[in-house]
């Protein structure tokens, strides 16, 4: 019985800690970029950040491919998602536009997404947006991928 307890534990071990990312790696439109961008919540840019129901758009060169989608859900938890819409190759017209919690496309199409969870709303292609990780500590955002 206990050997079998040890195969269930390490089962579970493995699951867990495997990387669940499949919208990343099977999106062929949006380009893989590694980063790592760090936002200071105490600089006046950042302001709307310490608000529930809050977005900010970072557009630094070398974050994401277009930029990110910053969502503060209850000061606890974000969201942060790659600003080029994912059914789309990266072009000048493809970074959304972001409205409450909805981003919308500015190329000839249909395509709206929500900014909490990333879900696609209306249009063609099917891919949801490209989720990067986010992490608060203290005052302090970090986003990576």
């Amino acid at each position: 019985m206990k050997r079998f307890n040890v195969v269930v534990l390490g089962i579970f071990f493995y699951v867990s800690c495997a990387k669940d990312d499949t919208s990343r790696v099977d999106n062929p439109f949006i380009p893989s970029v590694n980063f790592t961008h760090t936002i200071n919540l105490d600089l006046p840019q950042y302001n709307s950040l310490k608000f529930p129901n809050n977005s900010f758009v970072e557009t630094i060169d070398g974050v994401g491919v277009k930029g990110v989608i910053i969502y503060n859900v209850d000061n606890t938890l974000y969201s942060a998602f790659e600003l080029s819409d994912p059914n789309i190759t990266p072009s000048s017209c493809s970074a959304l536009l972001v409205e409450g919690i909805e981003a919308s496309s500015n190329c000839d199409n249909a395509n709206v997404y929500e900014i909490v969870s990333g879900k696609q709303l209306e249009g063609e292609g099917g891919y949801p947006l490209v989720r990067y990780a986010i992490r608060r500590d203290g005052n302090s955002l970090t986003i990576t991928n």
